[in-house]
């Protein structure tokens, strides 16, 4: 509990563009030393590639890219009498949603490849086809709280 009272959530206003949230939140996750204009011409560039490539509507295809990389459980440590364990626990929605994006960026940055457009692009429509890098570290996390099954009465 913080001491200055609590914390007021803050909402993600839409992008001007697409006028959406999932938009804005890989915009406001891709900036690098607070150039936004760079980010956004990024994502709308990429968004561009994947409107080429797929012939359908990118906003629809960055969606489904989230959806398909939205993890449903995790794993939290837990200090329980001098051992810790990994109790897994559901996730959020808004916290999945932001997982998916912060991992879609990611593995997208890591790519070897061009241009970061072109980089994000790939990532986004291997997602949409259930394969890529945060489709895999989704598929990891899942695993790891199947595991850890066993420690689900540790949560609290």
């Amino acid at each position: 509990m913080p001491r200055r009272g609590i914390i007021k959530k803050r909402k993600t206003q839409p992008d001007s563009f697409y006028n959406s949230k999932i938009i804005q939140r890989f915009i406001n996750l891709s900036l690098m030393k607070g150039k936004k204009t760079t980010a956004e011409r990024v994502i709308y560039n990429a968004m561009e590639i994947v409107k080429t490539k797929t012939k359908e509507d990118p906003l629809k295809a960055i969606e489904k890219a989230v959806e398909n990389a939205r993890p449903v459980l995790e794993t939290k440590s837990r200090r329980v009498g001098g051992a810790t364990y990994q109790v897994p626990i559901e996730v959020p929605i808004e916290r999945s949603t932001s997982v998916a994006v912060r991992w879609l960026l990611g593995f997208a940055r890591a790519r070897s490849g061009k241009s970061m457009e072109e980089k994000l692009a790939a990532e986004i429509m291997d997602a949409m086809s259930n394969r890529g890098g945060a489709i895999k570290k989704k598929e990891d996390t899942h695993k790891m709280a199947e595991a850890n099954r066993a420690f689900a009465h540790y949560r609290w």
